[in-house]
C-alpha cells in the first residue's frame, strides 16, 4: 500500500507556496489539514531549494521548524523534516523526528554523523547537483539509471558504516531540476521505478507541481494538480512505497481508484 507525505514548506520562496505558511500558526494549521486530508506524515522544510532561493541560517531554519514540530508531534502527527544541515538535523533528532528527508543525499560525513545519531528513517535523495543551489546540468538519460544506482551503492554503505540499520533508509531518485531543466530524465526514472527497486530499499518519489510537468502540460504551477496525480498514480502502480505531495486528498481519492481497479491477486496454493 502506498502512503503519503503532505509538503509543508514553512519558507518564503518555496517554488510552490512560499510564504504562504511561514507564521508558525499558520503552519501548524496547515500541517494538521494536510494529516486529516490523508498524509500520513507531514514532511516540513525551512529553507527552499529552489534555484536562487535565499540561504537560511541553521539557527533561522530550527527556530521557524520547531514550533510546528513541538504542535504536529502534541497532535500524535508523524514529522519529517526536510533539510541538508548537520545542525539542523541534530536539534531536529533531539526533538524526536520520525524521518529526516535529505536532498543532498546524506552526502557529507557530518550530515551521516548527525543522521545515524537520531532515530530517525532517513530518505537518501539523488540529485546530479553537488548540492540544492548548483548548478543543475542537461544530460540526456543514458546511463542516468546506473548513475542513481551508484550514489545509492555509496550513500548506503556510508550509513551503515556510520551505525544505521537498513531498515531505517530510504531511497528518492530525484525529479525535476533535481535531475536536470528537461523533462526526460524524470521521465525516464519514473519509467524504471521496478529496477530501482531491485536495489532493495523503499522507494519514495516526489513529483508533486515539478518543472517537469509543467514543460509536458504548460500548465503553470497553480494548475498542475491533474498532471502531479497523473505521475503520482503511474509511480504507485510501478513500486513507489511512498508519494511526496502538495495534495494528500486528491492523492488518497486517486490510490483508491487504482486500488480498486488493480485485478485481485491470485492465490498461490
Amino acid at each position: 500500500m502506498t502512503s503519503v507525505f503532505g509538503i509543508l514548506n514553512v519558507t518564503r520562496d518555496s517554488f510552490s507556496d512560499g510564504g504562504m505558511w511561514l507564521e508558525p500558526w499558520a503552519a501548524i494549521a496547515r500541517g494538521r489539514d494536510l494529516h486529516a486530508a490523508g498524509a500520513d506524515v507531514i514532511d516540513v522544510g525551512a529553507e527552499s531549494t529552489s534555484p536562487g532561493a535565499e540561504q537560511v541560517p541553521a539557527a533561522v531554519e530550527i527556530a521557524r521548524l520547531a514550533p510546528v514540530v513541538r504542535a504536529l508531534q502534541a497532535a500524535s502527527i508523524a514529522v519529517s523534516i526536510d533539510t541538508s544541515k548537520p545542525e539542523v538535523m541534530a536539534a531536529m533528532g533531539l526533538m524526536g523526528v520520525d524521518w529526516l528527508n535529505d536532498v543532498s543525499g546524506f552526502r557529507s560525513d557530518a550530515a551521516v554523523a548527525a543522521a545515524a545519531a537520531t532515530n530517525a528513517r532517513l530518505v537518501v535523495m539523488f540529485s546530479r547537483s553537488k548540492g540544492p543551489r548548483a548548478e543543475q546540468i542537461d544530460r540526456d538519460a543514458d546511463g542516468l539509471l546506473e548513475e542513481i544506482e551508484g550514489f545509492f551503492v555509496q550513500r548506503i554503505a556510508a550509513l551503515t558504516r556510520a551505525g544505521v540499520e537498513r531498515s531505517r533508509i530510504i531511497l528518492d531518485p530525484g525529479m525535476g531540476y533535481f535531475l536536470g531543466t528537461g523533462p526526460e530524465s524524470s521521465l525516464c526514472v519514473l519509467r524504471n521505478l521496478p529496477r530501482l527497486r531491485q536495489l532493495g530499499f523503499p522507494l519514495l518519489v516526489s513529483v508533486s507541481r515539478k518543472s517537469f510537468l509543467g514543460a509536458i502540460s504548460g500548465r503553470p504551477i497553480a494548475e498542475r494538480g491533474p498532471v502531479s496525480l497523473a505521475a503520482e498514480i503511474f509511480a504507485a502502480a510501478n513500486g513507489a512505497d511512498w508519494l511526496r505531495t502538495h495534495d494528500p486528498r486528491a492523492l488518497r481519492d486517486g490510490l483508491s481508484i487504482w486500488q480498486a481497479l488493480r485485478p485481485a491477486e491470485r492465490s498461490t496454493t
